[in-house]
């Protein structure tokens, strides 16, 4: 049997890279006394596997771990036993049975994720915020107006022009909560195997284009969801689903 759970990022656990993330886990599962199953061999380890880890400094709301059960547990338990070990800053969100078939794991379907980025007032701190530019609606659908927009790539072994346009799903300000100004911009990007846009690049290209130096601006990026192909139109969000939708409550 093979379970997902979902859970959410913030505060000063915003910091933790992804293998500490994997380490956190393991010891929390363990303390939770969740059922999980280990490999064989002489070095058994608990078989589980994160869908498109975080960066360094992101929030989230929608993170997932597949985890396999060596025996069943109702998602009501699970859910219990896994947040009364939770520390400030993780907190879980679902524990859902999922496929057991290799091709269903969230780090193979993975397709497209939004993300929620805000203008800071200093980089000092993603708690304060201020108000987006006026002009920056307009500008960028002049942006997305592009036919191509060609970014340089980096990988760990080379440097590729890449046209990020077609991984662009949408890209918008959102509107002030209130009356208020807004101060943050949805971004629905490709995101997995296959293509993978990270948000960053994305506001660096914009801000470049616009002719602000990048470095200048301190934004913060918070991940709202992670989704996996829902149909073939991929140009459409009704196209995906979470990762979260493809389970369901163990009883």
């Amino acid at each position: 049997m093979k379970a997902r759970i979902k859970f959410r990022k913030y505060g000063v656990m915003k910091f933790i890279g992804h293998l500490d993330v994997m380490r956190y886990f393991q010891k929390a599962i363990r303390r939770a006394g969740i059922p999980i199953a280990y490999t064989g061999g002489y070095s058994p380890h608990m078989i589980m596997s994160f869908a498109q880890p975080l960066g360094v400094g992101v929030t989230s709301d929608g993170e997932y771990l597949d985890i396999e059960l060596e025996e069943p547990i109702t998602s009501e338990k699970a859910l219990k036993q896994l947040n009364d070990v939770m520390v400030e800053g993780m907190e879980i969100v679902s524990f859902r049975e999922i496929s057991e078939e290799k091709k269903a794991s969230g780090m193979t379907i993975v397709a497209a994720a939004d993300y929620r980025v805000t203008l800071l007032e200093s980089v000092k701190t993603s708690d304060i915020t201020r108000p987006l530019p006026a002009d920056w609606n307009e500008r960028i659908q002049t942006f997305l107006e592009q036919p191509e927009i060609t970014v340089l790539k980096k990988t760990k072994r080379s440097e590729k022009e890449v046209n990020i346009r077609p991984m662009i799903f949408r890209m918008e300000v959102l509107p002030g909560e209130q009356g208020k100004e807004s101060d943050s911009i949805y971004l629905f990007l490709a995101t997995g195997s296959e293509q993978n846009l990270k948000p960053d690049l994305v506001m660096e290209t914009f801000l470049s284009y616009i002719g602000m130096d990048p470095s200048l601006v301190p934004l913060h990026y918070h991940r709202l969801e992670v989704y996996a192909k829902n149909d073939k139109d991929l140009q459409k969000e009704e196209s995906y689903i979470s990762l979260e939708n493809l389970g369901w409550d163990m009883i």
